[in-house]
């Protein structure tokens, strides 16, 4: 899979470090929480999807990590942050054992499958 991302040698060199540090702490705390948790939610307040995938997992005896950033009132920008670093256009964004696995509909097939299970029991 190849995504398209502006190259390096693409953007002036006065605005690498800016770029590069934008909304650091927050990719860094999602990052932390993903390599530290075999589930991670990660959402936002007044979206009912976070919310199901939730449920979804409490239903399912999953147990998970949920990071909430905002809602659609506030912290926008910081979420950008988020959907820039995975490619995923919308929230939760769910990570299983370190993978991004996408959303709230990628997680309820998982969970049908029975994949989701398969997941969590690899190493």
């Amino acid at each position: 899979m190849s995504r398209s991302v502006l190259p390096e040698d693409r953007v002036h060199p006065a605005v690498r470090d800016a770029l590069a540090n934008s909304n650091k702490d927050i990719l860094d705390e999602v990052q932390k929480a993903v390599d530290s948790n075999d589930v991670v939610v990660v959402g936002m307040g007044q979206n009912p999807f976070p919310r199901k995938a939730k449920k979804a997992l409490t239903d399912a005896g999953v147990p998970f990590t949920y990071l909430e950033y905002g809602n659609y009132l506030g912290q926008w920008r910081r979420r950008n942050a988020i959907k820039m670093w995975t490619g995923w256009p919308t929230f939760p964004q769910i990570f299983v054992k370190r993978t991004f696995i996408g959303g709230f509909t990628d997680l309820s097939k998982l969970i049908a499958s029975g994949e989701l299970k398969t997941l969590l029991e690899k190493k």
